[in-house]
């Protein structure tokens, strides 16, 4: 099959929950390749000899390899290569943001649609899963050291993935009661159902890694009192889980509640029905979310509020479509500027329109507010889902340098931070960020720790992050 053969050949469409269905439960939405679409999917891949999707993807995946191991029918060495690379392919497969990672830099995609390598990615480890292959890897034997992992999102598991294989005694600090850190809080089941993030944990407890819940480092124990008890080194991995203010009056009301916080509760079993109407501000992944999700717990009319256009959202294409499928309208160019409030009971946001001023350097322009424009909006809930910043308690008592996003500061070669034994990375030193680029950063802090426990120079032979 020649080039222009395989640009013939339309991308696959997965099956997918039809809308009356999925907007009354959590079920996941989007079903996977059988083998006849991974089979067709994987034979439009040209095999480029500079693959840029290579490029475009943080952990670097052989995508190219895999894609032609599917093509050859060899999927059990797909997976295996896969691995190779990345320790999470069931979770980056549903929740990376592939259009604007390695999809985002398919060829295929300049004139049409790219190679559908999120999906692909996923087909390997159903395709394993379901043939009941073993997909454990080999740990070595306990070589008496140990390491203290804080938070088991995905740059803790990875770390945690990477050390355990070399022998360490790892353990996970998690606050919350529940395993997985923002991938369990802050994502809802309908995108990475419960069972793949347990199957990850599951693999880790084969290592030997002990995970050890409701324990928040910095509060009920320091880094310092972690050190006396045997932990030769430390990395921290708490995910970026404070809410970012409107910075509007009256947010304060009863009825505003902040996106990751709503997640929160809700991924954490609380029955929260917020009311008929529900207005969410922001237009990333997190905004979307909070808005599918109040759809799922009973809300009737659900908006989004986003202050640029439709084009300049950040969120995945595919959620703001799944989005709308689901009634959700989105209002652009319109933004809050006051919180009203009756009896201190949330009443109605007052917003006001803006339109596009003068664009920076990578063309975003900025969105600037048209006098006179105010309108006002009857609310049951407000949802904020702007951003979000890392909870540094876990550092209190030693004296770890902040950036000034109140990020820890790390070197961008090793991941260390300004004390020697600790190192950090994904969302606690680059803010919230995708999960594929807290696991890379996770594969090259676990390296680092290595050295200082054997005693080798942190840098020789690496390049920059």
């Amino acid at each position: 099959m020649d080039a222009k053969q395989r640009m013939a050949i339309p991308r696959q469409q997965p099956r997918e929950l039809p809308v009356s269905e999925r907007i009354n439960n959590f079920d996941e939405v989007v079903f996977g390749y059988d083998d006849e679409m991974a089979c067709r999917e994987a034979e439009r891949c040209l095999q480029c000899k500079k693959p840029k999707c290579r490029e475009g993807c943080p952990i670097h995946n052989d995508i190219p390899g895999f894609v032609r191991m599917i093509r050859e029918g060899r999927i059990e060495e797909a997976y295996w290569l896969d691995r190779q690379t990345n320790t999470l392919p069931a979770i980056c497969s549903r929740v990376c943001p592939h259009e604007f990672q390695c999809e985002g830099h398919c060829v295929l995609g300049k004139k049409g649609d790219p190679v559908a390598i999120g999906m692909l990615e996923r087909y390997i480890v159903d395709w394993m899963v379901s043939h009941g292959k073993n997909m454990l890897q080999p740990c070595a034997l306990p070589n008496g050291r140990k390491v203290a992992i804080v938070g088991s999102g995905p740059a803790g598991m990875s770390v945690a993935h990477y050390l355990a294989k070399e022998g360490y005694a790892c353990t996970i600090f998690e606050s919350l009661p529940l395993n997985g850190g923002m991938l369990t809080v802050g994502i809802p089941p309908y995108r990475l159902p419960r069972a793949v993030i347990a199957a990850e944990f599951e693999a880790l407890r084969n290592c030997g890694v002990e995970v050890i819940s409701g324990v928040t480092i910095g509060q009920d124990k320091t880094l310092a009192d972690l050190k006396d008890e045997g932990f030769e080194a430390i990395f921290l991995g708490p995910g970026a889980h404070v809410s970012r203010k409107l910075g509007v009056d009256g947010e304060e009301v009863e009825g505003v509640i902040h996106g990751v916080d709503y997640l929160r509760r809700v991924n954490l079993g609380e029955n929260l029905n917020l009311g008929e109407n529900v207005v969410v501000v922001g237009g990333g992944n997190v905004a979307i979310d909070c808005a599918r999700t109040a759809l799922r717990t009973g809300s009737k009319n659900v908006f989004i509020l986003y202050r640029r256009g439709r084009d300049e959202m950040p969120a995945s294409r595919a959620e703001i479509h799944h989005l709308e499928e689901e009634g959700v309208r989105i209002e652009t160019l319109a933004a809050p500027v006051k919180v009203h409030g009756e009896n201190g009971r949330l009443k109605s946001i007052e917003c006001i329109r803006m339109q596009l001023g003068a664009c920076d350097a990578s063309g975003r322009c900025r969105p600037e507010p048209v006098e006179g424009s105010n309108f006002t909006i009857d609310a049951d809930a407000v949802i904020p889902a702007i951003s979000q910043d890392v909870d540094v308690t876990a550092g209190r008592g030693l004296d770890l340098a902040l950036s000034r996003w109140g990020t820890f500061e790390v070197d961008e070669v090793t991941l260390q931070t300004t004390v020697p034994w600790v190192f950090a990375a994904g969302d606690a030193v680059l803010g919230p960020q995708t999960v594929a680029k807290a696991v890379f950063q996770a594969k090259e802090a676990a390296e680092s720790i290595h050295r200082l426990l054997q005693g080798k120079d942190l840098k020789q032979g690496r390049i920059t992050t």
